[in-house]
């Protein structure tokens, strides 16, 4: 479950990262500028290794099950 949520949760920061350097194109402060100056490069970069991972380890989990399930056979011989 944990894997899915790591999927998730890179796709919807990764979202929100876009949106603000979206957003940060019509708000022109200083604050704004300072804040969504750092803060969209965290979420995309932040987004986009929780979903490497995530997927990563939904490979891992696949390939532990295959190989237990090529091996049961053997031991049951």
């Amino acid at each position: 479950m944990g894997k899915f949520i790591a999927v998730v949760g890179g796709i919807v920061a990764m979202a929100g990262g876009l949106a603000l350097v979206i957003v940060s194109a019509t708000f022109r402060s200083a604050f704004f500028d300072i804040v969504l100056g750092f803060i969209p490069p965290i979420l995309f970069f932040g987004g986009l290794i929780g979903l490497i991972a995530g997927i990563s380890s939904i490979k891992d989990a696949k390939r532990t099950k295959k190989l237990e399930q090529e091996t049961e056979p053997k031991k049951a011989e």
